[in-house]
């Protein structure tokens, strides 16, 4: 089995930055496609960002510009560096493994089997 938990939630004030980590174990996540999801009080679970096993990035629209993924496959660990935060960045942010390798990540929630448990961020205004 996989499990991913996510790290580095908190509040911040509009403006500031959080860098949210995921830490892999039971299996490795490398050569596998990673991403990062967001779900906002009263809203469905949306896609933030994916990387390939390589360091291939892909961002959905709002956050390009604002935030980076990375990942250490060493040390099975995938990042999410968020900067220039606003209000409506505020969600329980998760970590996710795609199915495998040839999975883009950006195709949305179907193309993952393993979710982490969540973490917090708050942006005050």
């Amino acid at each position: 089995q996989v499990q991913l938990v996510e790290s580095g939630g908190g509040l911040v004030q509009a403006g500031g930055s959080l860098r949210l980590s995921c830490a892999a174990s039971g299996r490795t996540f490398s050569r596998y496609t990673m991403g990062w999801f967001r779900q906002a009080p009263g809203k469905e679970r949306e896609f933030v960002a994916a990387i390939t096993w390589n360091g291939g990035p892909y961002y959905t629209d709002s956050v390009k510009g604002r935030f980076t993924i990375s990942r250490d496959n060493v040390k099975n660990t995938v990042y999410l560096q968020m900067n220039s935060l606003k209000p409506e960045d505020t969600a329980d942010d998760y970590c996710a493994r795609t199915k495998g390798m040839y999975y883009s990540g950006y195709g949305g929630a179907e193309e993952y089997d393993y979710w982490g448990q969540g973490t917090q961020v708050t942006v005050s205004t």
